[in-house]
């Protein structure tokens, strides 16, 4: 069993004893600290609740929504949600924050709260290390029976997305709609699958092929969109002779595309293309991760305009993006943040904005692909072990390569002359990712393997 308590919220797997997984004492104690983090920071006693359709979101969502009624909170239900729609309902509603109830991208086994502000975006590090604080020490008090809180339950945030996203001077629905695109869809059976044919409908689109849509939890692979886990909706394309495949993950945060001939766009293409057709009608500052493409950059550079890099983690991009007055940016995973919108990960945006730039391209993915600079990523990973330390084991690897420019505002980057490698602790996995990019698949993976056999080799003398 595993509990992770990080910048990503709290995470864990469904069972076991408590303080070893994401058992009802966890998820009590840690929404018990939130809350009262809330009241404490804010002076607001509402706080927006969504999930996504895993198996153990209803159990969780019921002790979360006590938990916090306990408190003398009010609860605002959306019930099976997005991420990003959580995070457009807390700051309309006026709440003190909200918590969104998924894994994002781990297995069914998982689930988490990931927790917001009162702006509706994840809280800092800090605030994080507060609520965790406060968590081991019990500070927390319950509210006595006359000043319970109460639970409104409300469905209407779905339609108030969407009308939001087709409100954006940059969405051209009757571009969209004329196009007459023929659309897959995978969903992995979460609440991508009531809020992705519902947008699509709204975007004119006339033909969708639905593919895992039942909004169950029941996933039927690995909900990560990696190409691997795609093999699916890639057949479905080329058999329906779609124009193109939308994936996304069980939240609706991540985004990625199947070509019209079933090959992957890339999701650390999605961002790029989205960022590419923001750029073409409104000139700004483009800001992604350090695991993310520097195809991004490249765009940027070319538009005549500034790109800088953050550390890993939604709410340190978002603060880039601030900081650097970014108009468009996200991260190599498929996560889109369009702040004309929100300061969130969103992949409804992202379609809309996707499909508007496709309709004024033309309609083939695999030519829009082409136009970029083609690099490819390995991704990789080494699982940790308690006696490994990780800190230790960067500092000689930096040392290794000394002689090549690097970074370690996230773990460790090294640049060599037009590849480079990034390691670093996952925020959501006990893992340390590996990540190298060059300009063929060839050279980014024999350099994330000698990295990786430097790395077994410190560990061995060790």
């Amino acid at each position: 069993m595993t509990l992770i308590k990080s910048i990503s919220g709290i995470r864990g797997t469904i069972g076991g004893k408590a303080g070893n997984g994401l058992t009802p004492i966890d998820i009590v104690k840690f929404t018990a600290a939130y809350g009262s983090w809330v009241i404490r920071n804010t002076n607001i006693k509402k706080i927006i609740l969504g999930r996504d359709a895993r198996i153990s979101g209803d159990m969780v969502n019921n002790l979360v929504t006590g938990t916090l009624q306990g408190l003398g909170i009010e609860v605002i239900d959306l019930g099976l949600s997005t991420t990003p729609t959580v995070e457009i309902a807390v700051p309309m509603e006026k709440a003190g924050g909200g918590i969104i109830l998924t894994a994002s991208h781990n297995p069914k086994q998982w689930n988490a709260l990931k927790l917001l502000n009162e702006k509706g975006e994840f809280i800092s590090d800090a605030n994080g290390k507060e609520v965790l604080e406060m968590a081991e020490k019990a500070e927390f008090e319950f509210a006595d029976v006359n000043d319970l809180g109460k639970v409104i339950y409300d469905d209407s945030y779905l339609q108030k997305h969407i009308d939001a996203i087709l409100a954006l001077p940059l969405v051209d629905v009757e571009l969209i709609r004329k196009a007459e695109f023929k659309i897959a869809i995978d969903c992995v059976n979460s609440t991508g699958g009531i809020f992705i044919p519902a947008l699509l409908k709204a975007l004119g689109v006339k033909t969708v092929f639905e593919l895992y849509c039942t909004p169950d939890g029941e996933f039927p692979h690995n909900p990560e969109p990696l190409p691997e886990n795609l093999t699916e909706i890639s057949k479905v394309v080329q058999s329906k002779q779609a124009d193109l495949g939308i994936v996304v993950d069980p939240d609706v945060d991540r985004l990625c595309f199947v070509c019209e001939d079933g090959s992957m766009f890339g999701e650390e293409y999605t961002l790029v293309a989205v960022a590419d057709y923001v750029l073409q009608h409104t000139p700004g500052n483009t800001v992604s991760n350090l695991s993310s493409t520097r195809a991004l950059k490249d765009v940027t550079l070319k538009a005549g305009t500034e790109y800088n890099a953050a550390a890993v983690g939604e709410v340190n991009v978002v603060n880039q993006m601030k900081a650097s007055h970014a108009i468009i940016g996200g991260e190599g995973n498929g996560g889109i943040i369009y702040p004309e919108l929100h300061y969130g990960r969103d992949a409804l945006v992202g379609i809309a904005l996707f499909l508007t730039h496709l309709a004024k391209f033309g309609k083939s993915v695999s030519l829009l692909k082409s136009s970029y600079p083609n690099y490819h990523i390995s991704k990789n990973k080494i699982t940790l072990t308690e006696e490994m330390d990780i800190d230790a084991l960067l500092l000689k690897v930096q040392e290794k390569y000394k002689n090549h420019p690097s970074s370690t505002i996230d773990g460790l980057k090294i640049e060599f002359d037009n590849e480079w490698v990034h390691l670093r602790r996952s925020n959501t996995e006990p893992i340390i990712r590996i990540y190298s990019e060059a300009e063929n698949e060839t050279v980014a993976e024999g350099l994330a393997n000698k990295i990786i056999s430097d790395i077994k080799e410190i560990l061995k003398l060790n």
